[in-house]
């Protein structure tokens, strides 16, 4: 008898540590689903805000939204359709601009302010789908209502283009959307890398035309294994995520520059030893060349206060 005794027991702990182990996964995919769910702005966060499509214009080369949402090879006007299509290659893929032209159904033309505030600040898409941080949003998380409502009224005035988004091309598991919630709770904060609390009026206008305007941490400061930026580096330069070459750190410890030098850079492209930016950063040049003198001033102001980080 204790044959037949001995089985049965372990055919019911067997059964025991089965239903352990299922509801161990529903509670766990119950609790990943909570924790993913996208966090959106409320529907009157863009009530009463007046578009100024003139700033709007100021924010969108601010952002060097051309230099992504452009085709890859634009100049001049071209420069101002917005179809998308440049690839961005790294570790986990290649992701490719969308159309964000003022198209209807290929673009952003249906978009409500609402709708675009949640894609700039939060990452999510009207279909309540996130964006791969790719696009800049965790820099973007920063700007004003004000700011991103005046940029999309700009948008509005660019010329229409029906050319439909590529798909990004992407490995698992990076192609599972709901995951990126995962990496949102770990990234996306709306807090200053630079939090002084004596930073100047120009200094502080430095620091959001280049932390949330344009994200220049996104480049310079260097990305742990999941892709996130590692805050204590912030601007300290690292590897290119395309895997060519390295992005130099623009901090105090390697950017001994005066403002001066760092505005005229900004300006023109030119370097104090007679170089020329290159790269993403002629683009990055192109786009600041059109903001007011004041603004790159402030930027290069900022830069001179941020903490030194040797590279």
């Amino acid at each position: 008898m204790t044959g037949p005794v001995g089985i049965a027991k372990g055919t019911g702990m067997l059964g025991t540590l089965i239903r352990w182990a299922v509801g161990a996964g529903i509670a766990g995919g119950a609790a990943f689903w909570v924790l993913t769910d996208p966090v959106t702005a409320p529907a009157s966060a863009t009530e009463g805000i007046v578009a100024d499509p003139a700033r709007g214009e100021v924010v969108f080369w601010a952002g060097g939204c051309a230099s992504c949402h452009a085709a890859p090879e634009a100049t001049g006007e071209a420069k101002l359709v917005l179809a998308g299509g440049r690839a961005l290659e790294t570790p986990f893929g290649t992701f490719r601009a969308p159309n964000i032209s003022a198209d209807p159904e290929a673009g952003i033309g249906a978009w409500t302010d609402h709708q675009f505030l949640n894609a700039m600040r939060h990452g999510v898409s009207p279909e309540g789908a996130f964006y791969y941080p790719a696009f800049p949003y965790t820099s973007y998380a920063k700007m004003t209502v004000e700011d991103v409502v005046s940029l999309r009224a700009f948008l509005a005035t660019l010329p229409a283009d029906a050319t439909p988004s590529q798909p990004h091309d992407l490995a698992l598991p990076f192609r599972l959307r709901r995951g990126v919630g995962l990496w949102n709770l770990m990234y996306l904060s709306s807090t200053w890398a630079v939090d002084a609390p004596d930073l100047t009026e120009v200094e502080a206008q430095g620091r959001y035309l280049a932390e949330a305007l344009g994200h220049c941490g996104e480049c310079h400061t260097p990305r742990d294994a999941f892709g996130g930026p590692v805050a204590a580096r912030h601007l300290a330069g690292g590897p290119n995520p395309s895997g060519e070459g390295t992005i130099p750190g623009i901090t105090p410890a390697t950017l001994t520059w005066t403002e001066a030098e760092i505005a005229g850079y900004l300006m023109t492209g030119f370097t104090p030893e007679f170089d020329s930016a290159g790269g993403h950063m002629a683009d990055v040049v192109q786009n600041l060349a059109r903001l007011a003198p004041g603004d790159r001033d402030a930027i290069a102001a900022y830069l001179k206060r941020v903490p030194p980080v040797a590279p």
